[in-house]
């Protein structure tokens, strides 16, 4: 008699971080037959997990993750969702045949920016004999498109505040700092640090109520790719808390970057955007090197 089974032979890990992406990657991937194995990252992680197989695991444990890509026969691994905390040196826990490793991975932890830490554990997962496969491949349909999602249209001034913001992100993304920028007026008045997306907004929020910021012009959260980013990992993402944080903060709208970002909660976020007159919006950023 045939085994009904299911094939766990390249079974799907998601490593799971916070926010909704691990999620939507672990409902879409049951919705095509797979059995996802959540490595659930202690600290990070508030999801509840207890319809899923899955374990808690401290995000520098690399031999417990290998140890447990062996247990259930994973193949492949996405990264999914946000890490606020890197591991400390002390942390981090290797097998014997990566200690030769060590001191690099412990430099890039201490002096690498956010790519460059996930290029980093990209390499330490495959060389378990897993292959990395990004979330936009388990669930294609997050992936933002170009033009706006609902009713609203950027008009001429927020135009260009998305062109200021954009050429400001693309200059963090090469710094390695972050994929997220503000413009008022023409003017960029904040850039993505260490604190996210969402303390960004906070911030353009305070410096609006504390008049240093026009109360008269909008402005435009424009999120884009890192240059040269590896698609795999950590690509921008938007939620309908992204677009709420956005109208806190007094912005006509956002724009992501088409095909290289994800847009969570579409059909919500296309019907908050349209009750309250914000727009989101696909832009397809011209990506060729300035020359002076």
């Amino acid at each position: 008699m045939r085994d009904s089974r299911p094939d766990i032979r390249d079974r799907l890990a998601i490593i799971a971080g916070g926010g909704l992406l691990p999620r939507y990657v672990a409902e879409a991937a049951r919705a095509r037959g797979e059995v996802p194995y959540i490595l659930a990252l202690r600290n990070e992680s508030g999801d509840d997990w207890s319809d899923f197989d899955h374990e808690i695991i401290s995000i520098g444990n690399y031999a417990g993750i290998g140890g447990a890509f062996r247990r259930h026969g994973i193949g492949r691994a996405v990264l999914s969702g946000w890490v606020r905390r890197r591991p400390e040196w002390r942390d981090i826990h290797a097998p014997l045949r990566m200690l030769l490793a060590v001191p690099s991975v412990v430099r890039t932890l201490l002096k690498g920016g956010d790519d460059a830490v996930l290029r980093m554990v990209i390499r330490l997962i495959e060389a378990e004999g897993v292959r990395v496969v990004g979330a936009h491949e388990i669930v294609p349909d997050l992936l933002g498109c170009e033009g706006p999602l609902g009713q609203v249209v950027p008009d001429r001034d927020a135009e260009a505040d998305i062109a200021a913001a954009t050429a400001a992100a693309q200059a963090l993304g090469r710094l390695d700092v972050g994929q997220g920028a503000v413009a008022v007026g023409g003017r960029v008045v904040a850039l993505e640090g260490a604190e996210g997306t969402d303390g960004m907004l906070e911030r353009v929020a305070a410096l609006r109520a504390a008049g240093r910021i026009s109360q008269r012009r909008k402005g435009v959260l424009v999120k884009l790719c890192k240059p040269g980013q590896d698609m795999r990992a950590d690509l921008p993402a938007i939620g309908v808390e992204t677009l709420s944080r956005a109208r806190a903060a007094g912005l006509a709208g956002i724009a992501v970057e088409a095909g290289r970002s994800l847009v969570l909660e579409r059909d919500a976020i296309v019907a908050e955007a349209d009750a309250h007159g914000l727009f989101v919006t696909g832009i397809v950023p011209d990506r060729r090197e300035k020359t002076p």
